[in-house]
């Protein structure tokens, strides 16, 4: 069930990328990063106002159960960490091609080993170094690539943004599963969502607003509001299938990275970006390259 869970999780952040490219494309990010979270934030009050009021319904589906302090201030880092990934992905996204974000985001299982090997001291199996390798190779292919598009994979500040957003998403991915094995998954993603928005409210005021005529002007877009929808859905999947006690990171982890696929098909058709076949047979091999990692393991 766990994996069936992670696979709807998976679908979903690819659709979930589209609107994002849809939404950013000749906007400004600050705003839509806000908006998109208050929707998130919306969805889930009336769950919580619900349980607030009606602690008798404890042991629901749907109940968020009160919390302690030390499990706010685990859930504020979350946010936290989570902030800081959205707002390099979300500036990255709007100006590269999908075509080109989508192989840097499948990396994140790559970014996770890497942390395991250097973290928790780790030791890779043979299946493991192949996987690394194929991995690395198809990146070097991937990064001739984006030159054809004028795009420097060591020069560029876009990919390096993303780069850094996608490591950053590996920790917390990591920082998940703990959270999941010590609280409630509804009052994580709940109180998640709730505590992005000071988080995005404190960036909209502090930088985008009284900068804002030097960024590109703010256009509200109906994608705005799916970015917050879809992110909730997805987030519950993914949260669901974590919380079963069998379930691992890893695979969970690179079962929701092959929701790029849905982001770079996009990418292809609806937004005629370049180079399209040699992109797609490097993201497949870099899927592959992360497979044999994961299977390693």
């Amino acid at each position: 069930m766990w994996i069936l869970l992670a696979i709807i999780s998976a679908i979903l952040l690819g659709v979930y990328d589209v609107f994002k490219k849809l939404s950013l494309d000749n906007n400004a990010v600050l705003p839509v990063l806000f908006f998109s979270s208050l929707t998130s934030a919306v969805l889930f009050t009336p769950i919580m106002v619900t349980s607030y009021i009606n602690p008798q319904l404890s042991g629901n589906f749907w109940y968020v159960a009160p919390q302690t302090l030390s499990a706010h201030i685990h859930f504020i880092v979350k946010s936290v960490i989570v902030c800081t990934s959205w707002v390099m992905a979300y500036f990255a996204m709007k100006h590269l091609p999908l075509t080109i974000v989508s192989p840097i985001r499948s990396s994140g299982p790559l970014w996770t080993l890497m942390g395991a090997l250097l973290i928790f001291g780790e030791r890779m199996n043979l299946l493991q170094w192949i996987g690394l390798i194929v991995t690395i190779g198809f990146y070097y292919l991937f990064s001739l690539s984006g030159k054809k598009e004028g795009i420097s994979f060591s020069t560029n500040k876009w990919v390096f943004y993303l780069t850094i957003s996608t490591i950053i998403g590996a920790i917390s991915g990591l920082y998940d599963k703990y959270l999941i094995s010590h609280f409630d998954r509804m009052a994580i993603q709940s109180w998640f969502s709730i505590y992005m928005v000071p988080l995005t409210t404190f960036l909209l005021l502090a930088i985008w607003w009284p900068n804002r005529k030097n960024y590109a002007p703010f256009t509200w877009r109906y994608t705005i509001i799916l970015i917050g929808i879809t992110l909730t859905v997805t987030d519950f999947a993914y949260f669901w299938s974590l919380s079963y006690p069998d379930s691992l990171i890893a695979i969970v982890s690179t079962i929701r990275r092959g929701g790029v696929i849905i982001s770079f098909t996009v990418g292809a058709l609806i937004f005629k970006e370049k180079n399209v076949k040699h992109k797609a047979l490097i993201l497949i091999g870099i899927l592959i390259g992360i497979g044999l990692i994961i299977l390693g393991g």
